[in-house]
């Protein structure tokens, strides 16, 4: 089958086509008649299942676009309140709904008689949700939405003057690649310091997340977050100690690799001793790469190298364009990182970034990019539950991506001396995550397997983790103080907790279809589109087996994949 990215809207078979959600009352008869509905016959479970797929879907791309509309405009008090509504007035009221819905599910009769190669891993999913929904949780969830987005809004005003001008934290980000070194170390102190002017508000905000959050644990019977949190996320395939041996494979593996790059890096930049503010930078009178110019440069050249990848990937992005479906550069008042948001309804995803004209900007770019074939793909799909699929592979989706679309990075660069640069930075950076990934996550275990510490305590466990994995190549003298608060820069924390190993399990993912890519690019598209399009109908390894993968966090097989990057990086 070819894809087609000509993606139609969902047509309404159940819910009148002009319906629009604006609060409960006109909601609930809708949920009401499908709870209420006596299902006589398999074809009658199935139609059931349509129509709750469809309301899935109107109620899922209605939510969305709040976030969508307050994330690019975290001043605009309007939207915030219409988000804060649907999470106050709205999700709460569904979520009894939803759970009455899960068990007529799983207890009528003609379930049986669904196939089984499509249903499984929807109706494991489903009994999960029954297994963990606890009544006195929902307030607490409801609570937990709001209180997660002020993270987007602290950061959102975090802004630093350089030069008399004034750039959010994104734009002045790219000054780190200058040429001048005093200039780098200025800017990255101003960075540094702006985080530091509201490092107590980002402390009590996470005390208060944290507390929220074991408290939804403990009222679903587990005994932390932790543990709560990985049957939520539906981690049926791997266990807390396999993300323990991911680490340990990471501190073996990766960090003398990581080493290995910066020791170039500061020979390269002939400094006496490699400092935070110099791992961005260009040696002198070697200009910082400038792979476009602004938000329409940076849609154009992506679609061109999407094109000479796959068309069928230019259409992606071509259809979201016609739709309006990019924010792509940052501005103040816009909430931090970037973000690929499928709309279950319409099919075509939107994508948010923060542009600022670097490298890294084309790196985030073409990852969305890659999340939003991964929406399109799935959406044939006939249910929307068969649409949601593992983080697992969904970053495979984007990580991969940013591996395939090097080929074809000409788009961005017209010589060969910076499209080798680029080439460098991609490989380097697709190393140096991984031990960011462990920190991030192993902090992630700790702080909810302590859910009582003190803020001194999680400062002390932050250092002692960060030492742990932090190369010996940088030189961090004097800066305890920033390094103390590292954590506070990472939105996945306060926004979408212990989402993070994903990263890590999907970046080996990543480089074993690079691997099938090097040796055969069809066939390693094709794998990879195969995988993509089965959505969320296949248990994890099973997706990663349709990628030509396996599902391997095993220390000798990330020294496999490590050697196979560090090959390629030498012939560059």
């Amino acid at each position: 089958m070819v894809p087609n990215a000509a993606i139609e809207k969902i047509r309404r078979n159940f819910l009148p086509a002009n319906f629009q959600i604006t609060n409960w009352e006109s909601l609930e008869p809708w949920f009401k008649a499908v709870a209420d509905r006596a299902l006589n016959s398999k074809a009658d479970l199935e139609q059931w299942l349509k129509d709750i797929s469809e309301l899935e879907a109107v109620v899922s791309e209605d939510a969305c676009w709040r976030q969508i509309k307050m994330t690019c405009d975290t001043t605009d008090k309007l939207l915030e309140e219409a988000f804060t509504y649907f999470c106050m007035e709205i999700q709460p009221k569904l979520q009894p709904y939803a759970d009455q819905l899960n068990k007529k599910l799983v207890n009528s009769t003609f379930t049986a008689e669904l196939d089984p190669q499509l249903y499984h891993t929807y109706l494991r999913s489903v009994q999960k949700s029954i297994d963990i929904f606890r009544e006195a949780n929902i307030p607490i969830q409801a609570e937990l939405s709001v209180l997660q987005q002020q993270y987007g809004a602290i950061a959102g005003k975090m802004t630093v003057e350089v030069a008399g001008k004034e750039y959010t934290l994104q734009q002045a980000a790219k000054f780190l690649e200058s040429s001048n070194r005093e200039l780098r170390e200025q800017v990255y102190r101003k960075i540094q310091e702006r985080r530091k002017q509201d490092e107590q508000a980002l402390h009590e905000l996470y005390s208060t997340l944290i507390a929220k959050r074991h408290q939804v644990a403990l009222n679903a019977g587990f005994d932390n977050y932790r543990d709560y949190k990985f049957k939520e996320l539906g981690r049926f395939d791997y266990t807390k100690d396999d993300c323990f041996q991911f680490h340990a494979a990471v501190k073996q593996h990766v960090l003398p690799l990581v080493n290995e790059i910066y020791a170039k890096k500061q020979a390269k930049l002939g400094l006496s001793e490699l400092r935070p503010w110099d791992t961005e930078a260009e040696p002198e009178g070697i200009e910082p790469l400038k792979p476009f110019t602004d938000g329409n440069d940076l849609y154009k050249k992506s679609v061109q190298c999407f094109e000479a990848l796959n068309p069928f990937f230019a259409d992606c992005l071509r259809k979201m364009n016609e739709l309006k479906h990019f924010d792509l550069e940052s501005r103040k008042g816009k909430a931090p990182g970037g973000y690929n948001c499928p709309l279950a309804e319409s099919g075509a995803p939107f994508i948010f970034m923060n542009a600022a004209g670097q490298m890294s900007d084309v790196t985030t770019m073409v990852h969305e990019g890659g999340h939003a074939v991964h929406s399109f793909l799935a959406h044939p799909l006939p249910l929307s539950a068969f649409k949601e699929y593992p983080m697992e592979i969904a970053e495979v989706a984007s990580m991969a991506m940013e591996l395939f679309s090097m080929n074809h990075w000409e788009a961005f660069f017209d010589n060969a001396a910076d499209l080798k640069r680029a080439k460098e930075h991609q490989l380097e950076r697709t190393i140096t995550i991984f031990p960011w990934i462990a920190i991030i996550d192993k902090f992630q275990h700790w702080v909810y397997e302590h859910p009582q510490h003190t803020v001194e305590q999680r400062t002390a466990e932050w250092v002692n983790i960060l030492n742990e994995f932090s190369t010996s190549a940088i030189d961090y003298t004097g800066l305890d103080a920033f390094r103390a608060i590292g954590w506070q820069r990472q939105l996945h924390l306060f926004e979408v907790p212990f989402y993070y190993i994903e990263y890590g399990i999907a970046q080996l993912g990543a480089i074993g279809l690079w691997m099938q890519y090097k040796q055969n690019p069809q066939q390693a598209l094709q794998h990879y589109m195969n995988a993509l399009s089965l959505g969320g109908t296949k248990t994890l390894p099973e997706l990663y087996k349709a990628a030509g993968l396996e599902f391997n966090l095993t220390p000798d097989y990330i020294k496999k994949l490590m050697e196979f990057v560090k090959t390629e990086m030498d012939e560059l």
